[in-house]
């Protein structure tokens, strides 16, 4: 299956590919990638030669009926593993897991350190608790990945894809054997994910902002909701309603928009700050 995808992916959207003699020919590596799009996850596996596995929410290999099964069947083949999310830690363990025992077989290994898709094509910060404690438990070097536009490809909402060529550029590997053994740190662990955040943002040319997209979606759910409520409560009391530019900003804060990842430099010379 990941060869027919592959090969159809590549001939619709004809994708753009810089740095691939960063990946290496055999032997484990961690692909550390930005997140724009769930098409990611299809896109960068279509144009490498070797398998790269990537973690999906287990839902997507259990849902009952026909469907259920195309999907299962679908994920299975372009190299998905199931996580079970269900408990306060259980997606951060069985990622850590499930990405340690891929690079044990000297596979590659694909991970997007944000945590879930960018909300706005902002770069947001990385979560120190996958991504290094993978890199460091594996020894394994990590090789900063940039998507490029394949979030405009096809939007939320919209139900067929536009035909336009995505581009991925890969950087260099990274190595942090000088923090082996340290992947209990709390200061070592976002260290090694700010560094390799900072090579992200480089890549891809994006906006960074400090903060997790995760709480990014949240401002942006609250902001939609109040400005529901205040649509509504206008309309019964016959007022016409508020212009979508007032009141509720309609993007997460900027504090830390623009700069580097926090700690980048820092993590650089061996340092690193606390783990929000």
């Amino acid at each position: 299956m990941k060869l027919s995808l592959g090969g159809s992916l590549k001939l619709a959207f004809r994708p753009w590919v810089e740095g691939m003699e960063n990946i290496p020919f055999e032997g484990p590596a961690i692909l550390a990638s930005n997140h724009l799009s769930f098409s990611d996850s299809f896109f960068l596996p279509a144009v490498l030669d070797r398998k790269v596995t990537f973690i999906a929410k287990d839902e997507y290999f259990t849902t009952p009926g026909i469907k259920g099964r195309l999907t299962a069947a679908f994920f299975k083949g372009v190299g998905q593993l199931p996580v079970d999310r269900s408990g306060s830690r259980g997606a951060g363990e069985a990622a850590i897991k499930s990405g340690v025992e891929v690079l044990e077989r000297g596979e590659l290994f694909g991970i997007y350190p944000e945590g879930t898709r960018s909300p706005d094509g902002r770069l947001y910060r990385g979560k120190p608790g996958g991504l290094a404690r993978v890199a460091l438990a594996s020894g394994a070097p990590v090789i900063p990945v940039a998507m490029i536009d394949t979030e405009k490809i096809q939007p939320p909402g919209q139900v067929v894809p536009k035909l336009m060529r995505p581009g991925i550029r890969i950087g260099k590997p990274l190595e942090f054997a000088r923090y082996q053994g340290m992947e209990h740190d709390r200061f070592v662990l976002r260290a090694v994910t700010d560094e390799v955040m900072y090579e992200i943002m480089r890549l891809s040319g994006q906006e960074y902002v400090d903060i997790y997209a995760t709480a990014a979606k949240r401002q942006l759910a609250d902001a939609a909701k109040k400005r529901a409520e205040a649509a509504k409560r206008a309309g019964a009391s016959g007022a016409a309603p508020a212009s979508p530019g007032s009141g509720a900003a309609p993007a997460p804060p900027d504090a830390g928009s623009g700069a580097d990842p926090s700690g980048a430099e820092r993590a650089k010379k061996g340092g690193g700050e606390a783990a929000a």
